[in-house]
């Protein structure tokens, strides 16, 4: 591929990643107020399944284009590549299941702000994973990282209002680590399926999953689920069958390290949502937060621009 190509390349999967952050940004709203009627497992349950069917229509309408001029050739790669993507989608979709409901479980004891904060920190564990397998990140890539944490803390933490570690910012904490190993794990299995395919295979599995969880501890009632149908449709269909989806084509056209600072962003979507959509006031230090991470961004991107021009 040459230099020109990768860099459309590049771009593209920047866009994917940063309608991937806008939603999820916009949709951490859904997800608060769906703990305060239905249980967590059966609101990712939901979701999940929802996002699965979602794509369903899109994977049956490409397949039977594809099948109707492919080559016996090509049908039998289409096999095989199907037969990774089941494998593959069912080692994500249990990655995710922990993620979710890790991070969904600490809306009933932690706070919006300490939540998304928290599970930022997946910023640090992707660089730091990748060490143990191999991976070289350049210096500039941890500067950004570095700053963009301190974006977030400005963005997202009151050093006034600093209350005692409770239950869900433990939750929260270690579905930042799960968090990092499915960007990780993404970036390892995109490039060799369809991605469309394979999300709809990881949210398969994590709501068959959510769904025995929901069925054995939750007793979800018609009218609860009624009553947040809203948040569940914004989450299911947007959060899951676009979002997610967003994350696995972006992510196979970018770094890891680089796409977990992009996705980063859902914090800043989330605050500036809240001042357009809610007229919540943006303090100076929210302000001063979103600059900050933008600038993280920016920095991380121009790294990556320097080190293609070394490559090519």
């Amino acid at each position: 591929m040459s230099t020109k190509q990768r860099g459309k390349s590049q771009a593209l999967g920047i866009v994917m990643l940063l309608g991937t952050a806008l939603i999820w940004g916009t949709a951490f709203v859904a997800q608060s107020l769906g703990i305060d009627v239905i249980g967590p497992f059966s609101f990712n349950a939901m979701r999940t399944l929802m996002g699965a069917t979602v794509l369903l229509p899109v994977i049956i309408i490409k397949d039977a284009f594809f099948l109707k001029k492919a080559s016996p050739a090509e049908v039998e790669a289409y096999k095989v590549a199907n037969r990774k993507v089941i494998g593959y989608g069912i080692k994500l979709g249990v990655v995710f299941c922990v993620a979710q409901n890790l991070q969904q479980l600490a809306f009933l004891s932690s706070t919006a702000g300490k939540i998304a904060f928290i599970t930022s920190l997946y910023m640090f564990f992707v660089p730091f994973i990748g060490l143990f397998v191999g991976k070289r990140i350049p210096l500039l890539t941890w500067i950004s990282v570095f700053l963009a944490f301190a974006g977030l803390y400005f963005l997202s933490i009151n050093p006034q209002d600093l209350t005692a570690i409770n239950r869900g910012d433990v939750l929260t904490f270690i579905c930042a680590i799960f968090f990092a190993f499915h960007i990780l794990l993404i970036e390892r299995f995109s490039p060799e399926v369809d991605p469309i395919k394979l999300s709809a295979m990881q949210f398969l599995t994590s709501g068959t999953i959510s769904a025995v969880l929901m069925v054995l501890f939750e007793n979800p009632t018609p009218e609860g689920i009624r009553s947040v149908i809203g948040p569940l449709l914004y989450s299911g269909v947007m959060s899951c069958g676009i979002a997610y989806t967003f994350q696995i084509i972006g992510q196979s056209r970018t770094e890891a390290t680089a796409a977990s600072l992009i996705m980063s962003l859902e914090a800043v979507f989330a605050v500036i949502a809240a001042w357009i959509i809610l007229h919540e006031r943006l303090t100076f230090r929210e302000g001063l937060g979103c600059v900050i991470m933008f600038c993280a961004i920016l920095l991380s991107q121009a790294g990556g621009l320097i080190q293609n021009r070394k490559g090519s």
